[in-house]
């Protein structure tokens, strides 16, 4: 068994930290784990990717183009932006909350519409597309990753026992993030199942 995993989003919505709970996730279940990171300005709103592989051999963190099995989209200009890494055999969640940068803001490139980058991922694979920020927020904001990591789970998309992402948790959060987190997790396998 072998799972490669593509985190991508922007600088402050965790995609580092909900890379670092599934990896350790893995680790509980004794899988090799590779965890790389390529970061932009990653305080401010700049693209960062995480690529995590875990399996019973794995050597290299880098995931090849076309080899994701599943991509985590913290934001969606972020999603099609990394699509090389997708392929008929992947799926792709996407939070369909955007977040502007300061040259979108400005008018120096167009923001894609919603619709344009559901549509171009669809043409590669099977998208599952919502507002999760939206029922992140509800909760806390920061548990965003956490929230589309229980829909992934809940989807059957992720290899992983509940148990085992449960431990990666606490492995990776302090104690006082815990129970908002699990919170998350179960909104996310609800919104699965809905």
């Amino acid at each position: 068994m072998e799972f490669n995993l593509i985190i991508t989003g922007v600088g402050g919505q965790g995609g580092l930290t909900l890379s670092r709970i599934i990896g350790n996730a893995a680790m509980v279940e004794s899988y090799n784990v590779r965890i790389g990171e390529t970061l932009g300005m990653s305080q401010r709103y700049g693209s960062v990717l995480s690529y995590l592989r875990f399996g019973e051999e794995v050597y290299s963190p880098l995931i090849e183009e076309g080899e994701a099995d599943l991509m985590l989209a913290l934001e969606p200009a972020e999603a099609l932006r990394n699509a090389r890494f997708l392929s008929k055999k992947s799926v792709a969640i996407i939070n369909a909350y955007p977040i502007h940068t300061a040259t979108t803001l400005v008018g120096k490139e167009k923001y894609p519409e919603l619709d344009e980058i559901r549509e171009a991922i669809e043409r590669i694979c099977p998208v599952h597309m919502a507002n999760f920020q939206r029922e992140a927020d509800k909760i806390n904001p920061r548990t965003l990753g956490v929230l589309m990591l229980g829909y992934a789970y809940g989807k059957g998309l992720i290899p992983l026992k509940r148990e085992s992402l449960t431990e990666g948790i606490k492995l990776t959060l302090r104690e006082k993030l815990w129970e908002m987190n699990f919170k998350a997790f179960e909104r996310g396998e609800e919104l699965a199942k809905e």
